[in-house]
């Protein structure tokens, strides 16, 4: 097992061990920067949850994602957020997400991590972006940005970014800059595009490629099924993603789609737009892992009523899955 201490003193081989590859599989949950009430980073839940991920089975973290609150960070905060996961990680690897409107905050953000020890960053598009040589241009001029010997993960998400990338672009921009190691698979419906990509690498025309993806979990049963490698989303109950991700790989289809009905009322309310992530944080810190569900402004907080709702929901899930009785 490799331990991470001071991630300024990681020598090269280190970096090369845990560096990001096609083979990447499991549940890399998508981490929530944690707040203190008055917006300072509360270092001591970073640490609370980086462990709580190691002993449920976490394959790796992903920080300062879309729900990581990254755009209310400055540079020097994001990495200092994105060290301190990578220093708790132990053996797990550590994705730090790097996307930005121009490409000098990128390549700063990217080398940063890199250097501090993440196995990978990850890209999402500018939501600008409408054709599909606009899209495999930009990528080659990231790559070109951060490094062609830094391992990155596609971020796929139309719903949120707006930017439809086909099954035939993903396989160019693959082609094109095998630094791209993993897709971030998050289109709505998506399950035909995990088919569709999978069935280029049978025919040979698609290099390996991890496939993990997100929507809060809310198609990862059948996701799995198309030939997902797991899960990169961030729910409130990381631990059962890492249950169906077994499960399933395990062929225990019927016990994973009972574990995953249990959950799908309170995830389907976590993945509402706007409050999704005052709903994490609202569970997580019941479940002890944040001290605060602070949010640093422009947030949306949570009403009375809504929080009774959850309570409600976490109340019946708990009828299956005692993990929820908070």
């Amino acid at each position: 097992m490799l331990t991470l201490g001071n991630t300024s003193s990681l020598s090269s081989s280190t970096e090369i061990i845990m560096k990001l590859t096609p083979a990447a599989s499991g549940t890399f949950t998508i981490a929530p920067t944690p707040f203190h009430d008055d917006g300072r980073i509360d270092e001591g839940s970073i640490d609370r949850l980086s462990d709580f991920y190691g002993e449920v089975g976490c394959s790796g973290v992903t920080v300062l994602g879309i729900l990581g609150e990254a755009p209310k960070l400055d540079g020097e905060e994001s990495l200092a957020v994105a060290s301190r996961f990578i220093k708790r990680a132990g053996n797990r690897q550590v994705i730090v997400g790097v996307s930005a409107p121009g490409f000098a905050a990128m390549r700063s953000l990217a080398r940063g991590a890199m250097d501090a020890g993440a196995a990978a960053v990850m890209i999402a598009p500018v939501p600008s972006l409408r054709t599909d040589d606009q899209i495999t241009n930009y990528f080659r001029q990231a790559v070109e940005a951060i490094g062609a010997d830094v391992p990155w993960v596609l971020q796929d998400y139309p719903l949120t970014l707006s930017v439809v990338m086909t099954p035939s672009v993903i396989k160019r921009i693959v082609s094109e800059n095998p630094s791209c190691v993993m897709l971030k698979h998050e289109d709505w419906p998506g399950l035909e595009k995990i088919t569709a990509l999978r069935n280029f690498q049978k025919d040979g025309s698609l290099a390996p490629l991890s496939i993990l993806t997100g929507n809060g979990g809310l198609f990862l049963d059948f996701e799995m099924e198309r030939g997902a490698d797991g899960a990169m989303t961030g729910y409130a109950f990381p631990d059962m993603l890492v249950d169906v991700v077994r499960l399933s790989k395990e062929g225990k289809r019927d016990a994973a789609h009972d574990l995953f009905d249990a959950h799908l009322p309170l995830m389907r309310y976590e993945q509402q737009q706007g409050v999704g992530l005052a709903v994490r944080k609202y569970v997580l810190k019941k479940r002890g892992l944040l001290s605060s569900d602070a949010q640093r402004k422009p947030s949306a907080g949570m009403t009375a009523t809504a929080r009774a709702e959850v309570d409600y929901l976490l109340s019946r899930v708990a009828k299956f899955d005692k993990r929820a009785a908070l």
